[in-house]
This record gives structure tokens, sequence and C-alpha cells, in this order.
């Protein structure tokens, strides 16, 4: 039995080695020999495993607890065209550890413990095309590190702690299309590293406590197309030229502070078809925020407070295909307020609290074309209709409740006040229809005063005008002017402000009679030059009547005041005719 042990025993020992597995995949990790890729993610690994077939297109280390890379590690993957590596503890990259990988296009380091890059770590990789630095600890970029990356279309840069980007961090990314930067530290954009950026398509820039958007941040970047601000809680303003030299087709400003429609800012943007303003405590959209739009198709407004749209407040837009404006505070929204609604494909007023009345009886009645993207607006008054989707309303409440009642201004007695000069005024205007009439007044000046005008002149709640330190130049005829949807009515009343007393004159008052008097001062050589003026003036005058009766006195003598007159009888027919025709006569007269 033993011998029998011993002979099996000798056998196993000169049976030959088993043969490696099939194209050389390290022990711990899966390969597809197909597609040429090789997958080791969670394995714990510490470093890059050994085995690695060199034809290997596609590496994942993903997830391992790898520390460092040197410049050997990878040297023998010429092939490689995709590495993996996020989410490990690298936190050193050495120049030239990606040296020996001329084709790769796809390097994804997400996740790791870098606090810089330094320069010549991305040497020899010219047809990358995508590198993910997010989610590191990234606190600088110097310059030039990315110089050598000419063929880099995507960088992905968000959730460092970078405080600052050196003005020449970006040299050389001439392919560059896409740039994310979020939750990181920046206080500021640099619009000179910015500028290297020449083919530059999309910006992201979200989660940045930056406060305002200067002119000069993106005037160097002509191609880029689409734009994206969000989560910047301190900005309050888009100022007017922080746009200026870009011909956007997108642009997002998003979860920002900024409480109204960037109008002045927008104004040059004629190339933008998508606008997405959403998130953002804007109250009032005015008329005409959007005229110069042309061209643009969706427009977001969603979740703001918006509680008014004015009319005309869509004006200019004539090629709106989508209006969203779910979310907000609207209690009605207007045909007026557009260019024109033949245009619109798909509407979003849900989550608003409606007032189901004539206002919109024109979404009403495109209810069964319009697409509401599966969220039905309802009605939150009247009672009777409370909750009942617009869609679903039947045809027979269109003449019960989406008809509208003309303003009437119920006390019409003329008002006249007069007051005096530092003292407030009012004027009341009470009025009622349905829906309930918005009040506003027109001054003597033409300038309309409403409840948002900001002055000395206001209208209250209930449509009283209040005039606060009248003044002189205050009096006239104010018009009052009550208007719904079914109309307006309008009321006149007048005011006459005396001017105050000159012993209650202010002293700057009495300051201009002091300067009005230094303008033309009074001494006695003024004096005397000016009575002897008029004294020569009036002898003059004086002097030429004498002359002129003296004249005339001299030809009287020399006209005769007689004259001849020579008067013929008129013809007489018969004898008697004859016997009397003894010529012409002649007589004299004097002229008295």
């Amino acid at each position: 039995m033993t011998c029998w042990l011993c002979v099996l025993s000798l056998q196993f020992l000169l049976l030959p080695a088993a043969p490696p597995p099939a194209g050389g995949c390290p022990a711990r990790c899966e390969c597809t020999v197909q597609m040429h890729a090789v997958a080791c993610p969670r394995r714990r690994l510490t470093a890059v495993p050994d085995g690695i077939p060199a034809e290997t297109r596609l590496l994942e280390l993903s997830r391992n607890r790898i520390r460092c890379l040197n410049p050997g590690d990878l040297a023998a993957l010429p092939m490689l065209e995709e590495l993996d590596l996020s989410e490990n503890v690298i936190a050193h990259v050495e120049p030239g550890a990606f040296a020996n990988l001329p084709r790769l296009r796809e390097l994804r380091l997400r996740g790791n413990l870098l606090k810089l890059i330094p320069p010549g770590v991305f040497t020899h990789l010219d047809n990358l095309t995508l590198l993910d630095l997010s989610e590191n600890k990234l606190v600088i970029l110097l310059d030039y590190t990315f110089q050598d990356l000419r063929s880099l279309r995507r960088l992905e840069m968000g959730d460092n702690d970078l405080v600052f980007i050196s003005r020449r961090a970006f040299a050389g990314l001439l392919a560059l299309e896409e740039l994310t930067l979020e939750r990181c530290n920046l206080t500021a954009l640099s619009g000179e590293s910015l500028g290297h950026l020449r083919g530059l398509g999309a910006l992201r820039l979200r989660h940045l406590a930056i406060a305002a958007l200067e002119d000069q941040n993106f005037q160097r970047l002509p191609g880029l197309l689409h734009l994206e601000i969000d989560n910047w809680p301190l900005l309050e303003e888009v100022a007017a030229g922080s746009l200026r030299g870009l011909n956007l087709t997108s642009l997002s400003v998003t979860h920002t502070n900024i409480t109204a429609v960037p109008a002045a800012a927008l104004r040059h943007q004629a190339h933008l078809t998508c606008l997405n303003l959403s998130h953002n405590p804007i109250s009032t959209v005015p008329r005409g925020s959007f005229r110069d739009l042309v061209r643009l198709r969706e427009l977001h407004l969603a979740g703001a407070l918006l509680a008014v749209v004015e009319p005309q407040a869509f004006l200019g837009l004539r090629q709106i295909r989508l209006l969203n404006l779910s979310n907000n505070l609207l209690s009605t929204l207007e045909e007026s307020t557009f260019h024109s609604v033949n245009t619109l494909e798909t509407l979003r007023v849900d989550g608003n609290p409606l007032a189901c009345d004539c206002r919109l009886l024109w979404i009403v009645q495109r209810r069964k074309t319009l697409n509401f993207d599966g969220r039905l607006p309802a009605c939150a008054t009247p009672a009777e209709v409370r909750g009942d989707a617009l869609r679903n309303l039947p045809d027979s409440v269109l003449f019960e409740y989406f008809v509208c009642r003309k303003p009437k201004i119920r006390e019409r007695r003329l008002q006249h006040v007069t007051a005096a000069a530092g003292d407030d005024v009012r004027f009341q205007c009470r009025a009622e229809g349905e829906p309930a009439p918005t009040v506003a007044w027109v001054t003597p000046r033409h300038r309309a005063v409403t409840a948002a005008s900001a002055g000395r002149a206001r209208v209250l709640p209930g449509g009283t005008l209040q005039i606060r330190d009248a003044r002189p130049g205050d009096s006239g005829t104010y018009t009052c002017v009550a208007s719904n949807a079914g109309g307006n009515d309008t009321y006149f009343a007048t005011l006459s402000v005396q001017p105050e007393p000159a012993a209650n004159r202010t002293p700057g008052e009495g300051r201009n009679d002091t300067q009005a008097a230094a303008r033309f001062p009074l001494d006695l050589t003024t004096i005397l030059v000016s009575t002897a003026m008029g004294c020569i003036t009036f002898l003059g005058v004086v002097l030429f009547c004498f002359l002129l009766l003296f004249v005339w006195s001299r030809g009287r003598g020399q006209h005769k005041n007689n004259f001849s007159v020579e008067y013929s009888f008129r013809k007489v027919d018969g004898p008697a005719a004859a016997a009397g025709q003894g010529g012409a006569r002649k007589f004299n007269m004097k002229m008295i």
C-alpha cells in the first residue's frame, strides 16, 4: 500500500504545471479578450497589478487603495485608450507617469487626494480628449498645467478646494469644448485665464461663492454657446455688460439671489434659443423684458416668487414654443402678455393659485391642443371650481365663470384740493369690476404712477393716490385709470399747490435771490449812464417831431385850395333841347 502511494505521488510531481489564465489576465482582475478590457474594481489594490496584457485598451482600477503613480507603472501598456483610476487614495502623480500612453483618450482621476499637479504630468498625451479631476483636494492650478493636452475637449474640475487659478493655467487647451467648475472656493473669475479657451463651447459654473459677474469675464470666449450659472447664493445682479461679446444659444442662471429679470444683460443675445431663470426670487416680469430675444424658443421661470406678469411682458418672443411658469404665486396669465400665443406649444402654469376668470379664457379655449407636459393646471378660485383642472372644465362653465365685467369707479364727485407747499395730498379712486381692476394714476406731466412706483407719489391699497411734500409744480389735473381684462374707466381730480411765502423760504432759496442780484449789480455809475441814455433818446424823439411839423407848415402856402369844375348838361331830344344848348358851363369851387 505504501509503495502504491509513493508511485501516485511521483506521478503528480512529474505532471506539467497548469497553464496561466488565458491572455495573461491578472489573478484579481476580470478580462474581456474581445474588447481588450481589464477590470479590477474593488480589489483593494495598492499598486497597478502586474501581468496586464500589453494589448489592453481599457483598464479600470477604480475604488482601490492606490496611493501614488510612478513613471514605470503603466509603461508596459502602449495600446491603452481608457484609464479609470477614480476613487483611490492617490495623493501624488509623478511627472512622466503617463508618458508611455500615446493613444490614451480618456483619463479619470475623480475622487482622489490630489492637492497639486506638478508640471510635466500630462506630457505626451497628445490624443487625450477627456480629463476628470473632480472631487480631489486641488487648491491651485499653476501656469501651463495643461499645455500638452492640445486635443483635450472636456475637462471636469468640480468639487475641489480651488482658491486660485493662475492666468496661464489653461494655456494650450486649444481644442477644449466643455469646462466644469463646481463646489470650489473661488471668489472671482479671471477673464484672462478663461481667455485662453478660444474654442470653448460650454461652460458650467456651479456652487460657487462669487458675488458678481464682471464685464471682462467672458469677453474672450467668442465661441461660447452654452453658459450655466447655478447655485451662486451671493449673486444678486447680472450686470449689463457681463455677457458682452458672447453669442449664446443657451443661458441658465438658477438658484441665485437675483430679484429682477436681467433685461439689460440680455439685450444683445439675439441668438439665444433657451433661457432658464428658475429658482430665483424674481417677483415681477416687466413689460418688454425679453423684447430683443427674437429667436427664443424656451423660457423657464419655474420655482421663483413670480406674482405679476405685466401686459406685453413677452413682447418680441415671436418663436416661443415652451413657457414654464410652474410653482409660482401667479393668480392669472393674460393673453396680452404675449407677442402672439399662436406659436406656443407647451405651457406649464401648474403649482400656481390660479383664479379661473375671463383672463384665463384663452387657455381654456386651447385646453385641448396645448401641451401641459403631463401637469394639468387647476383652479384655486372661485370656490365652486376649486381643484378642477382647466382641461376638464365643461363648456357650460365658460359662460358662468369666464366672463369679465368692465371696471366702474364708484364715486365720481369731482375732487379739487388746494394745498400749501409741503402738505400731503390724497385723492380717492375706488373701482369695482370682475376681475378686480388695477388702479393707476397719470400726473399732469403724463407720468404713470402705480403701486410699485417709487418717489413722492404712489398708489395706496384701494386706489388712493398719495402725494407727499406737495410742491407748486405738482399742480394740475390727475387722471385715475381703473382697468381689467374687460376694459377701463377714468376719473379726474385737480390739485392747486400754493407757493410758500417769502418769509418761510429756506436758506437755499434766499441764496438764489442773492445770486440773482449779484449777477445784475446796481451802482452810481450804472444809474447815471442809464439816465443819460434815456434823456438823449427822449430829446431825439422830440426834436424829430418838431422837424416834421416845420416841414409841414412850410408847405401849406404852396398848395391852392381852389379847383375848377366843368359840367355838361345831359342831352334832351326836341326843340327845347336845341334852344337850350349854349355849350358847356364852368364854375369854381373852394375846398374847405
